[in-house]
């Protein structure tokens, strides 16, 4: 196993765990998220793999090949008028396929993200959770998050 950035010749199977993302979402808030799409496209894909700013990890299995990703922001708050100028590492989305769950694919995966982010000077790991993926907040929260904002809305 390794976990390394993503290459181009990972695209495939990246887009089947961001169709397993998009699914969860789905079913969680049809009301938001469309049957059968998404995140990102190979064209869109390909510039995240690309852009030092926006890096994707992948945790690669020798014999199983990729079983999960980890997207991730670099966000640089210098220069902002409200923030300390800190850089935050975002993570837009950490995926494992489900036949690898619980074989702690997820776990390395993000604490390799917390690592790199520390490696390259961040002051903290963020990311967001849909209250409709609860098995995603547990993860997060075995994994030592804990809640610094909250999203709330009402429906019209």
């Amino acid at each position: 196993m390794v976990i390394r950035r993503a290459e181009k010749r990972d695209m495939p199977a990246i887009g089947k765990l961001l169709e397993q993302v998009e699914l969860v979402h789905h079913r969680g808030r049809p009301d938001l998220f469309k049957n059968g799409g998404r995140k990102y496209y190979d064209d869109e894909l390909a510039g995240i793999i690309d852009d030092d700013k926006r890096p994707v990890f992948v945790y690669d299995d020798e014999n199983e090949g990729v079983l999960g990703y980890a997207f991730c922001m670099l966000e640089d708050h210098a220069g902002e008028n409200v923030m300390t100028p800190i850089l935050t590492c975002y993570i837009d989305d950490i995926c494992v396929f489900e036949h690898a769950r619980g074989r702690g694919v997820g776990r390395a995966v993000y604490e390799y993200v917390r690592d790199y982010a520390r490696s390259i000077g961040c002051y903290n790991v963020t990311l967001n959770v849909w209250e409709c993926n609860p098995g995603a907040k547990a993860f997060y929260e075995k994994m030592g998050l804990a809640p610094y904002k909250y999203g709330m809305e009402t429906i019209l």
